[in-house]
């Protein structure tokens, strides 16, 4: 079969999902053009020079409706001989645009593809779309549904997770993504959004909070307390689901949940003869790809199952795995992830991740598998695993391998 390798990787920097952020201004097709412009001219793309754009993105109405990639695709430099697709498989629409995307390409379907996506929080507001489960009273109940910060907490109750530990995490988040961005490690990948005249808007991440302590998380209520134990009594409908627990412990809140972000992401994908026809060097192979269903209350707990198969399917075991990247949704679900595999704490989001930087929905997916490439450069190490939580029970990964 073809190799799939990754040619290139950038994103823009995370700008506040409110109206305040410096990104607001900004419209989902805009942000998508700049990221799609980049692209071509960093790796000298000309006419159909890639097969599709395979652009992920979450709730898509208003702007972000229609095929948004296509719409991306035209607002570019792009040839417009060139198609775009648009996908959703909730927060990790961006990574399943790349694993897409890399397995068209091992499949003899195209030379190259550019993959990724978008998410403009603060202009399009999550959950605006609407969602069966959690409307139609018939799935909503046949599923044991409850919002994801309530999936959250049942994770930190289940596994045995206090709020020290995951205050501790979130901490350490802001601690790394300072440090990151003090010592320029996402330098190569990160493009600057610019306004029509070619000024910048914004070029750092600007949700980040570095002096965060474990003293201030301590004075935050918990966001989905009341959430869980008021009407419809969403507590209630978890225990029904899981009579073995006593009651749910709530831990989480807005400082140790991902931040609501604005955000663009892409990954440059092709063969080999892809890059010998651009005189391109490939930077990493994606070695495997996985996705699978998880139980749809506890809802979170996707990146360990499949981990499990991305490793099983590639035959390779948790110690060939150098990096981890593991997308802080929330807290618990990084600690039930380094609880399960036992895995160094060090070796897992070693940059910080998004309770830190934020959580762009359609792009975080191939936003951390950019920032694990970039590590494994900066690192020298080999082989790293990205991996995301979905809404509605599911899991996502990537492996890959730097060439």
């Amino acid at each position: 079969m073809t190799e799939a390798f990754i040619y290139d990787a950038i994103r823009s920097p995370r700008g506040k999902g409110r109206p305040d952020g410096a990104l607001h201004e900004v419209t989902s097709v805009n942000l998508s053009a700049q990221i799609l412009n980049a692209i071509q001219t960093r790796n000298g793309l000309e006419g159909h020079a890639v097969e599709d754009v395979i652009w992920g993105n979450v709730t898509q109405v208003g702007e972000q409706g229609g095929c948004l990639a296509r719409s991306a695709v035209l607002a570019s430099n792009l040839d417009q001989s060139i198609p775009g697709l648009a996908i959703n498989r909730f927060c990790a629409s961006g990574m399943e645009a790349v694993n897409i995307a890399a397995n068209q390409v091992k499949g003899g379907a195209g030379a190259a593809y550019i993959a990724g996506g978008v998410e403009m929080m603060s202009r399009v507001a999550m959950g605006s779309d609407g969602a069966a489960i959690a409307v139609d009273p018939a799935l909503a109940m046949k599923t044991y549904f409850v919002p994801q910060g309530i999936s959250a907490d049942i994770i930190a109750t289940e596994y045995g997770f206090t709020r020290e530990q995951a205050d501790a995490l979130a901490v350490e988040s802001q601690r790394r993504a300072a440090a990151a961005w003090a010592d320029k490690r996402f330098a190569r990948s990160i493009i600057p959004v610019t306004d029509r005249n070619g000024l910048t808007i914004l070029d750092h991440d600007e949700y980040m909070r570095p002096g965060t302590t474990v003293e201030a998380l301590g004075a935050l209520k918990a966001s989905f307390k009341d959430m869980g134990e008021a009407m419809p009594g969403f507590d209630k409908i978890a225990l029904m689901k899981y009579p073995h627990l006593e009651r749910i412990e709530h831990i989480h809140h807005a400082g140790n949940s991902s931040g609501i972000v604005d955000g663009s992401a892409a990954v440059l994908i092709g063969n080999a003869d892809f890059g010998k026809a651009y005189g391109l060097k490939p930077r990493a192979r994606i070695r495997a790809t996985a996705k699978i269903g998880t139980d749809p209350t506890i809802m979170l707990t996707g990146p360990v199952p499949v981990t499990e198969k991305i490793l099983k399917d590639s035959g390779m075991s948790i110690k060939d795995i150098d990096l981890f990247e593991v997308n802080e949704a929330f807290a618990s679900v990084v600690l039930r992830f380094m609880q399960a595999f036992d895995v160094d704490p060090a070796k897992v989001n070693p940059n910080g991740g998004s309770i830190a930087m934020g959580h762009p929905l359609g792009a975080t997916g191939a936003i951390i598998i950019g920032t694990l490439l970039d590590e494994l450069e900066r690192t020298g190490k080999s082989t790293g695993l990205a991996t995301l939580c979905i809404a509605s029970g599911m899991g996502a990964a990537t492996i890959i391998e730097r060439v």
